[in-house]
């Protein structure tokens, strides 16, 4: 099976009810093999088999339980688009494409109609597929926009709207209410028909318009079988409302509650559109990320500068880079030299000098020199795009944690709906054994408390405590150079209490170089480097490579071994020239039954000064050593005192000798080290480590560790940005730096710290206020009150986050 993942833009959405009913209906699809709503985002992550279901189909099914897809829409006008044969050629190779729903071509115009789903398609790609067929579309200065943004604002826009129009007949209605109660108008005037009929015009368009939202997703909720906050919402204001009409028309004797029921809608209205607000703050990083992308590029083709679109761009093309101006794609410089901010990427403030062969990132700004470079990685390959892409899976991925809110909010409005009869019933049976004051009655009394019961229960909390946390603490990660890939390693880094951290280009910068060579009497030592790096040519080793590194620097002609031969975790063998050779530690050399008496006090001389001794043996003797240094970064230091500041245990791992790998770690500060560890047996080395109860996090550079980085509970990879793609773990540090391992734990903690304030504020709230509201303490406009602003406290909450320092 072939397996494929599409993320969708929801509407519709009101709460973590709304998000089990998408759940379980898009799972019901043959071939669908796993479905994450995330209510925060407004989207939904759909992995399928193409083979067996297709992207309408889930649509579909998404629209029949009662929700719909949010579309972009692109109105493109075309040169020379006249001939209806042209027409329905490209109409019908649009309709062919994921994500295009829409297709209608206008002739007459010269125009073309598309409606599409940005999150599967974007724009920009559209125009390029009219372009790749032969047309010439026009009018592309929004080509770029964002269409997500868009509807978002839109959405804002849609609340503000609402919100106004129930102020402007609530406030004039509840005032009216209140002069009536405290006697600033006669009584006899309050209760005539015309005074009712007055707040009945008054109430109506609040309840049946500002309040349509709210009676279209109750029917959507009962259609599929569940309830959720609008059916609670509509149900409660309707029964204030319906119950105040019999009052004005006398089919009823009481007090009427117009401004009941169109306060409650009103102030809900006002917590939708605080909350529409601040959900699109949440993700403002994810904005900025995309914002970096730039629009055009310079091309130099035959000494000819010509600016070009991005996605003319092609591997391969000579671009030039004047200062000032955004790097447009990934790539190697072949001409000049200049300084790089690659904060926006890397999350590191200081620029980054670079040369002819330096890579450089697109999305990164060009300082003072002018380069010209050549393109290696365009559109979705870009490191940049691969961020963008990774932020949006991890803000569209569920918590672990987010389990318990799933599980309560299913159950929640039908408790909340029993609660609110049964406070009716109580009420009622109390009857006359509790006073009642003025109009008020007893069945008014019960009444008036289970709509309280009703507007009070909040299940939208629940479901936006995990979700908000996560996008702003993912989207805070990925401006500091942090990439979480899931919301489940976030989770668990949070409760990491060991670290183990690989010491070759993680505590030390994974560059090593000859610092010297001993070699045996009557060996010369330019002949004995150029036998060790002919033979260490056919390896990829990074210590290896620093024996080639070192002849190369002195131009020393290498040749190819005649026969070559790797021993994993040890060195290499093989003949050169009829020469046997051999080139490794120490286990190799004892191995291979040589002595190594006359080198052992050399051997631990260099060990204890934190060296690697490589040791050559040429025809089954000790030829010379060659000492091999890998400098230390300049933080490592300082990281690994924060970590042990957090009360977190610390290891290194390698495969250097304990001697060495002891030095190294002394300087660093690390106590516990686990040395000449074959790089196949790192992952046993943390299993022992999890069996003793420890929670561990593996760091490493992504690629030699894959094996321990899986095993461990958190995998950390830290690496330049160009091997990101590479990287076998669900945390990435792009810059590479070592501070980033402390951050990652803390930004954990932060997130999970905060899912943790949003989900007690979302329980204890209607733990309390549920019984308050049922036992009479509490008015339905107070209550409705507190219902908006719950869900509004849990999105400002999480937006604290982004101003925590990591």
């Amino acid at each position: 099976m072939s397996e494929k993942q599409i993320v969708l833009p929801v509407t519709g959405m009101t709460c973590a009810n709304c998000v089990a009913t998408i759940e379980r209906n898009v799972k019901k699809i043959p071939g669908v093999t796993g479905t994450t709503v995330n209510l925060s985002t407004e989207r939904a992550a759909v992995n399928f088999d193409p083979e067996k279901t297709t992207i309408t189909g889930i649509v579909q099914q998404i629209e029949k339980a009662g929700y719909g897809i949010a579309e972009g829409e692109k109105t493109i006008f075309l040169r020379n688009f006249s001939d209806i044969a042209d027409a329905n050629r490209l109409e019908k190779s649009l309709r062919k494409i994921d994500g295009v729903n829409f297709v209608r071509s206008n002739i007459a115009s010269e125009s073309l109609l598309v409606r599409f789903i940005p999150t599967i398609i974007s724009l920009t790609e559209i125009f390029t597929l009219i372009r790749n067929s032969g047309f010439a579309p026009i009018e592309i200065d929004d080509e770029n926009a964002d269409v997500e943004s868009l509807a978002r604002n839109a959405e804002v826009t849609y609340q503000k709207r609402l919100l106004i129009t129930g102020i402007l007949f609530s406030l004039p209605l509840l005032i009216y209410s209140m002069a009536g109660d405290i006697g600033l108008i006669q009584s006899e005037i309050v209760h005539t028909f015309w005074s009712r009929f007055l707040m009945l015009v008054l109430a109506t368009p609040v309840q049946f318009y500002v309040g349509r939202q709210f009676y279209i997703g109750a029917h959507k909720a009962i259609r599929n079988g569940s309830a959720n906050m609008d059916v609670l919402v509509a149900m409660g204001s309707t029964i204030a409302y319906a119950y105040s009409v019999l009052i004005t028309f006398g089919l009823l004797h009481g007090h009427v509650y117009f401004e009941t029921s169109a306060v409650i809608i009103t102030l809900i209205k006002l917590g939708k559109f605080l909350e529409a607000r601040a959900k699109g703050r949440t993700s403002d990083a994810l904005r900025k990320l995309v914002s970096l992308r730039p629009k055009t590029a310079t091309l130099i083709k035959d000494k000819v500068e010509t600016e070009v679109r991005m996605d003319d761009v092609k591997v391969g093309d000579l671009i030039l880079v004047r200062p000032g101006e955004s790097i447009p794609v990934d790539g190697v410089i072949v001409n000049g030299s200049t300084n790089i901010d690659e904060s926006m990427v890397t999350g590191e403030p200081i620029p980054t000098e670079k040369t002819v062969n330096s890579e450089v990132i697109g999305g990164t700004i060009n300082l003072n020199g002018a380069i010209r470079f050549v393109a290696q990685r365009v559109g979705r390959n870009t490191l940049l795009s691969q961020i963008i892409k990774l932020v949006e899976d991890a803000q569209s991925s569920k918590a672990p944690i987010q389990k318990l809110a799933d599980r309560i909010s299913g159950i929640f409005v039908p408790v909340v709906l029993g609660i609110a009869v049964v406070t009716f019933i109580v009420w009622m049976l109390l009857g006359n054994t509790i006073p009642v004051h003025g109009d008020t009655t007893p069945f008014t009394r019960a009444l008036v408390n289970m709509v309280a019961v009703l507007v009070i229960a909040c299940p939208c909390a629940m479901g936006l405590a995990t979700p908000t946390a996560i996008m702003v603490g993912t989207g805070k990660g990925a401006q500091s150079g942090i990439l979480v890939k899931t919301s489940e390693s976030l989770e668990k880094t949070a409760g990491v209490n060991v670290v183990v951290l690989d010491k070759t280009g993680t505590i030390t910068r994974g560059h090593p170089s000859v610092t010297g060579i001993l070699v045996k009497s009557g060996y010369s030592e330019t002949e004995f480097l150029r036998l060790a790096a002919s033979l260490e040519r056919s390896s990829e080793h990074p210590l290896a490579q620093a024996v080639v590194a070192e002849a190369t620097s002195r131009d020393l002609e290498l040749q190819q071994p005649d026969i070559f031969s790797y021993k994993t975790g040890m060195g290499v063998a093989g003949e050169i020239s009829g020469k046997s050779i051999i080139i490794g530690n120490k286990t190799l050399i004892d191995e291979e039954c040589i002595s190594l008496s006359d080198w052992v006090s050399k051997i631990h001389t260099l060990q204890d000064e934190g060296q690697t001794p490589i040791i050559v043996a040429i025809d089954k003797e000790v030829a010379g050593i060659i000492a091999i240094s890998d400098q230390i970064k300049q933080d490592s230091r300082q990281a690994i005192s924060r970590i042990k500041e957090m009360g977190i245990k610390i290891f290194m791992i390698t495969g250097d000798n304990k001697r060495t790998a002891m030095t190294v770690a002394k300087s660093v500060g690390i106590d516990n080290v686990i040395a000449e560890v074959l790089p196949g047996d790192k992952a046993a080395r943390i299993i022992e480590l999890q069996k003793m109860g420890n929670r561990v996090m593996m760091v490493g550079d992504g690629i030699n560790d894959a094996p321990a980085l899986a095993q461990a509970d958190v995998g950390l990879a830290i690496g330049t940005g160009t091997d990101i793609a590479m990287a076998a773990a669900p945390i990435i540090l792009v810059g590479g730096e070592m501070k980033g391992i402390g951050q990652s734990i803390k930004l954990a903690k932060n997130t999970v710290a905060t899912i943790k304030q949003n989900l007690f504020w979302a329980f204890i709230y209607n733990i309390i206020l549920i019984p308050v509201a049922a036992s009479g303490l509490l008015i339905p406009i107070f209550a409705a009150g507190a219902m908006a602003m719950s869900s509004v406290f849990v999105v400002f909450n999480s937006l604290r986050l982004a101003r925590k320092p990591i």
